[in-house]
């Protein structure tokens, strides 16, 4: 079962406006798409270089599809990097809805 490619287009377009081109150099948002999810993905560039010059990944939600009903449900990442239901948005047709409530964050759990 594919994922709606509207939806997935939609998150990739989310994640590229989300940083102004000015900053991209530091940090990026990235979608990464799975059979049945997407995740975004805040990557960082190098800092220090003990560290190596590999940018850095942390996932920061995560959109669920549900082919059964045609939706989408919202995930939060805890700090052991697992996914948990986010339920203070219900499930919603489109991802629209649920990256509306990322920008929000009103509980403060995606961005700090």
């Amino acid at each position: 079962m594919a994922l709606p490619e509207l939806e997935v287009v939609r998150v990739h377009r989310w994640c590229d406006q989300r940083v102004p081109e000015r900053a991209q150099h530091q940090v990026r948002l990235e979608c990464h798409v799975a059979d049945r999810h997407l995740t975004i993905v805040e990557r960082r560039a190098p800092w220090r270089e003990d560290f190596g010059p590999e940018w850095t990944s942390l996932p920061v939600a995560r959109l669920r599809y549900t082919a059964k009903d045609g939706t989408w449900t919202l995930y939060w990442r805890d700090r052991n990097l697992r996914f948990h239901l986010y339920d203070k948005v219900g499930p919603s047709r489109t991802t629209e809805d649920l990256l509306d409530e990322i920008d929000r964050d009103p509980t403060h759990i995606f961005w700090g």
